[in-house]
């Protein structure tokens, strides 16, 4: 997509391996590219025209970043954290952004819930807490919530502080509490009830918003490893295989949340759990793209190159056509991972499912450490396949846990 960039800058916040792309992307369409990140080894900086080394949760130190460079636009790539502070400095200097308020509210659950109830959209039973509240007091408060309930930190992703419980007794809630809490930056914490549904199908992906309209369904399967905690994403397949009633309320729902909230452009992560009865329950819906490569996975479906859309669009640049609805290939990700931590080993394919590996992204080589999968930062990488007919890829995926081995020596 060709751009006239006029020698205009863009402040992109996180420079971590995924959001390079972002990076490159920018300076392929000729703007100038100015990087916070608070590590002083994240990867972006050498992409970058010019790096701080600043927190992108210091709303005054980005935004005294911001004016310093003159940026004409700020983009969070696939962070959640740094959302907010994108949103907040746009308001600021009178940049392309998102209403702060809108995307405070998509990016803590809690105040996320009561967005849902208000606008009598489909939300779990919920209770909030502050990281020291009584856990006895917690527990009088859930007597009449469905089992089984989670415990989750309110901002943060990734499933990151995430506990299950299956019963609800003091010690296992004080611990679950206790866990949450280690997550959480704002000091608030959710229990809600765990959304039941007779068929293991979670409804991942991203949409695209051009002018306060969904203009791309990327919608997708969300992959679970159910060996682990089953909690943590560890892939997506597209399309996703939900009926014409599931997807059509699904795309209502979220239509009226962006609607809403006033969300005027941008790539956004979707997190669904369809129910019995096709009642779509938006768990998540981030002002941000997913990680794990989502946006290469659905360029690669679409033809769209959503990476280039989101950085025009936080440019205030047209983004070109994103509409996009169904079609396109036949594909899924997997997330490379250990059961257990220890030196990787090796990486291996059953010879079916490699003949379909079409591009394969590592974050760890044999040799180095690597931690037990229990949130996203523990990913060894991640394989992309791609089928010719669906029901070869659906099969190939509920196989994949016996077709990709990861060895670890202790």
């Amino acid at each position: 997509m060709m751009n006239d960039s006029n020698g205009k800058t863009l402040l992109l916040l996180g420079g971590a391996a995924f959001q390079v792309v972002a990076i490159e992307a920018a300076k392929k369409l000729g703007y100038r590219t100015v990087l916070c990140d608070y590590l002083p080894d994240n990867p972006g900086q050498f992409a970058a025209d010019v790096f701080y080394q600043v927190s992108t949760t210091d709303v005054e130190a980005v935004l005294n970043v911001a004016r310093k460079e003159h940026v004409d636009g700020v983009l969070s790539f696939g962070s959640d954290v740094a959302a907010p502070t994108a949103a907040k400095v746009a308001a600021a200097l009178g940049l392309p952004g998102n209403p702060p308020e809108a995307v405070e509210t998509l990016s803590e659950k809690h105040l996320f819930r009561s967005f849902l109830k208000e606008h009598n959209l489909p939300s779990p039973e919920s209770l909030t807490v502050t990281t020291d509240a009584d856990p006895h007091d917690v527990l009088t408060q859930l007597a009449s919530f469905k089992k089984p309930i989670m415990v989750k930190p309110t901002d943060s992703s990734g499933s990151k502080g995430i506990t299950t419980l299956y019963e609800v007794e003091l010690e296992g809630l004080t611990q679950a509490l206790a866990h949450a809490a280690e997550y959480s930056r704002n000091k608030t914490l959710i229990v809600e009830e765990r959304i039941s549904d007779d068929r293991p199908l979670i409804i991942g992906g991203d949409i695209f918003v051009v002018n306060g309209t969904i203009c791309f369904w990327g919608l997708m399967r969300a992959l679970r490893d159910y060996r682990l905690s089953g909690l943590v994403p560890v892939g997506e397949a597209f399309p996703a295989g939900l009926s014409q009633q599931a997807e059509q309320r699904a795309r209502q729902v979220l239509q009226a949340i962006v609607s809403g909230l006033g969300i005027r452009f941008g790539e956004m992560n979707v997190e669904i759990i369809i129910d019995h009865d096709d009642t779509p329950y938006v768990i998540e819906l981030a002002a941000r793209a997913g990680g794990n490569f989502l946006p290469t996975q659905l360029s690669d479906v679409s033809g769209i190159d959503l990476i280039d859309a989101n950085v025009l669009c936080a440019m205030g640049d047209d983004p070109g056509d994103t509409a996009f609805s169904s079609g396109g290939k036949n594909v899924f990700t997997y997330v490379l991972h250990a059961a257990k931590g220890g030196k990787l080993v090796d990486v291996s394919y059953a010879k079916e499912l490699s003949e379909h590996l079409y591009r394969e992204i590592r974050y760890a080589v044999p040799g180095d450490q690597v931690t037990g999968f229990v949130n996203a930062t523990n990913a060894i990488g991640i394989s992309f396949f791609e089928y010719d007919r669906y029901e070869d890829m659906v099969q190939a995926i509920n196989s994949i846990e016996e077709s990709v081995t990861v060895t670890v020596a202790e």
